[in-house]
């Protein structure tokens, strides 16, 4: 058995909550379960990347501790996490038992916020833990105290250990009625990553600047004496993987930096018409790779978006032309 507890607080010395899954954490150690602790203040750059952790949890503690209203920011920005890019089949089989400690008010508040939380996700939610603590002393030398907090945590393994089941709630089916999965490429870390450069126009301008000067040095680069004959099994790969999608017009360029050919690969797209061949033309899009990339994306190894975001492949053009690429040509289906 594993559990993960996922701290939200700031870590400052005299946070009671640090004090509450410590004791809790004693008590797994004493009944041979596996904990681990991430301390959200100290991966906030990357906590989007944590909802990979709940894969082999068997249960998780949301810890946080109300300091002045509400249970904080990073305990909230890994449930949105969770929300966008969890495993909700995991997730459904994982009890959450929510730990609040509060040195203001709103400690029952931010419980019921939790285990609601929790619950929209589809998981199983546990009794939790909650209390006014205006000073850790008083927490730490209460044995009667310290019992509650014990039998919290062996009610928690029993809920784990037995599968006891919940009763169902509405929460539970806002999951099911509103949660819409978005198709998308790009991992969690690609997705804000994006998002942060969009926003940054020197970036964008920087970017694009930088693009068409590579652009013209690839192109200069790739006029040679001779024709190369490996764009021939490219070509009949793109025509064999060709799928319509409705809407789209665009053509394509892919330039190769490293073949000897003076010509490109050029795919024209109109609906379902569709047009692969080597030739030197101009294009909606400028897609610029070398061989081994281009190899990676034809036997599936990589998409078009990921290459791009990797820093392994160049564009110029409408980046939602570039999104269309892995729609007409599915390399990653068996």
């Amino acid at each position: 058995m594993k559990i993960n507890i996922y701290y939200g607080g700031r870590g400052i010395i005299d946070d009671p909550t640090l004090f509450v899954i410590s004791k809790i954490t004693d008590v797994f150690d004493e009944l041979n379960v596996k904990t681990q602790r991430y301390n959200l203040y100290e991966q906030k750059n990357s906590i989007t990347a944590l909802t990979n952790t709940l894969r082999d949890a068997d249960g998780i503690i949301l810890a946080s501790t109300v300091e002045w209203y509400g249970v904080g920011g990073y305990i909230m920005q890994f449930l949105d996490a969770c929300w966008l890019y969890g495993d909700k089949e995991k997730i459904k089989n994982i009890y959450m038992m929510p730990v609040v400690m509060s040195t203001t008010y709103g400690e029952r508040d931010g419980l019921t916020s939790l285990s609601s939380a929790w619950e929209v996700l589809g998981g199983l939610p546990c009794d939790g833990i909650c209390g006014y603590i205006a000073d850790t002393t008083d927490l730490e030398n209460n044995k009667d105290y310290i019992t509650i907090l014990e039998k919290k945590a062996e009610n928690m393994y029993r809920y784990i250990n037995q599968k006891i089941p919940c009763l169902p709630a509405s929460n539970m089916a806002v999951k099911d009625t509103v949660y819409m999965t978005k198709n998308s490429e790009l991992t969690p870390q690609e997705s804000e990553q994006l998002s942060e450069y969009v926003s940054n126009d020197t970036f964008v301008k920087k970017q694009k600047q930088d693009i068409q000067e590579l652009a013209s040095l690839f192109r200069d680069k790739m006029v040679q004496t001779q024709q190369s004959v490996g764009a021939d099994e490219y070509i009949d790969a793109f025509k064999r993987k060709f799928t319509a999608v409705a809407g789209v017009h665009a053509r394509y360029k892919i330039m190769v930096v490293d073949w000897d050919s003076i010509k490109d690969i050029i795919i024209d797209v109109n609906n379902k018409d569709f047009k692969c061949y080597s030739a030197n033309e101009d294009a909606d899009v400028e897609i610029s790779l070398n061989k081994d990339t281009l190899d990676h994306i034809i036997e599936g190894k990589m998409t078009f978006q990921r290459a791009f975001m990797a820093g392994e492949m160049k564009m110029k053009g409408d980046f939602k032309l570039l999104r269309n690429m892995d729609q007409l040509f599915d390399f990653m289906e068996s």
